[in-house]
Formats: C-alpha cells, sequence, structure tokens
C-alpha cells in the first residue's frame, strides 16, 4: 500500500490518475486530501506516509527539516489562475494586463477567494491599480470561485484553473496574462521514514508518463 498525502488542489488530477496507476503497477494506493498548511504541520508532527504532494516551497522546507528524503522533490504539475464567467455569457477579453484592468473595471460583481489565490487577487487588484474601485463589488466565498459565477452571484471570477474547470455552469475564459500570473509550482516527495520507497518513486515516474501528463492538461495544470 502506497500512503499519499496531498494539497487539495491535486484532486483532479489524482482521482483520475491514481486507479490508472493502481491498474498498470499493481500498487494500492491509499490517498488523503486536505489543506496543505494542515498536511506540512501533520507531516512536521510525525505523520505516517510514504509520499507527498505540496506546493514546492513547503515541500522544500519539510526536505530541509528532515522529514522528507532530500533530492526526491519532484516538480508534477504547475497551476495557474484564471477567468471564469457563467456558462454562454460572452467571454470577456483579458489578453493583457490592461484589457483585464478593464473587463474587470466593466464587470458588475468580481468573486474570489478568501484563501491563499485570494490573497493574490487582491494584490492583483492591487497591481492594477483598480482595488478601491472595484472592492464594492467583489464577493468573497471559501468555496469555489466558480460557484458563485454559475450561481449568478458574480459576473466573473478568479480562482486556480484546476479549480474552475470541475464546476459546473461556469465556462473558463482562460488564463490571466503571465506578466500578472500567479504560478504555483506542485511537487512529489517521498517520506524520510517511507515504509515503501521503491512504490512511491514508481508513483513520481508514473507522473511523468504520456498518460499522466494528458490528465494534467485535461484538468487545467501544466505538466511539471
Amino acid at each position: 500500500m502506497l500512503k499519499i498525502l496531498s494539497g487539495g488542489a491535486m484532486r483532479p488530477l489524482l482521482v483520475e490518475a491514481i486507479p490508472l496507476f493502481e491498474s498498470t503497477h499493481g500498487i494500492k494506493v491509499d490517498v488523503r486530501f486536505a489543506l496543505t498548511s494542515a498536511l506540512a504541520k501533520e507531516i512536521e508532527a510525525g505523520a505516517v506516509f510514504d509520499l507527498a504532494l505540496l506546493p514546492r516551497g513547503e515541500l522544500d522546507a519539510l526536505a530541509a527539516m528532515g522529514a522528507i528524503a532530500p533530492g526526491t522533490q519532484t516538480d508534477v504539475a504547475r497551476s495557474t489562475v484564471g477567468l471564469a464567467v457563467r456558462q454562454g455569457a460572452p467571454k470577456p477579453d483579458i489578453a493583457t494586463a490592461e484589457a483585464l484592468k478593464r473587463t474587470l473595471l466593466a464587470a458588475g460583481s468580481i468573486g474570489y477567494s478568501d484563501g491563499p489565490s485570494g490573497a493574490y487577487v487582491a494584490g492583483l487588484l492591487q497591481r492594477l491599480g483598480i482595488a478601491d474601485e472595484v472592492r464594492p463589488k467583489t464577493k468573497l466565498t471559501s468555496g469555489p470561485v466558480a460557484a458563485l459565477v454559475a450561481s449568478g452571484e458574480a459576473e466573473l471570477g478568479m480562482q486556480q484553473i484546476v479549480a474552475i474547470l470541475p464546476v459546473n455552469g461556469a465556462d473558463l475564459v482562460g488564463p490571466l496574462p503571465s506578466e500578472l500570473q500567479n504560478v504555483i509550482v506542485y511537487a512529489a516527495g517521498i517520506a524520510a521514514a517511507a515504509a515503501n520507497p521503491d512504490a512511491a518513486a514508481a508513483f513520481i515516474g508514473f507522473m511523468a508518463t504520456p498518460e499522466a501528463v494528458r490528465i494534467a492538461r485535461a484538468k487545467g495544470l501544466d505538466p511539471g
């Protein structure tokens, strides 16, 4: 049994990739998803696992303290932020920073998360110089931002693309302009005390195969 601890953003990828790995490698997988901050604390406290899938910064910090076997950290996927509209609605221009600024100013309401991705969006609005102007029409949520858009509570929504695509009733317009983008690199690392390090290494290798790359792209992630 391969025990994996994973940040929640990797769920759409792993729920499809893991059964394929199990069938091709004959290894059963037990995966648990949770907030990155909670998993990092568990790992620091001595959690039992074989493989962790977390943002690269957090994984490297765990390796530095000896919880992740040094040198096993491997980039798996890159997550970017996109903009969503209600299904069937016209897709606005967000090709450049100036176009995105005009689109946000023209929107009746803008949704974003009250979590880490929302902190980035708040900073983005500051960078664009429109934070004060759009504040009265912003909607915050602890759930999927695209759900606000699908329900009509927000005209536009910004969140990681991997969180937008699974929501019915919302359409992805596309990623935000590269000069404004917030890229999160998710990496895998083998536990220093892994009971099944070979299985963990096999899983890391599997995530670079064409089959796993295809799934990653379909879920809105760029391969690592």
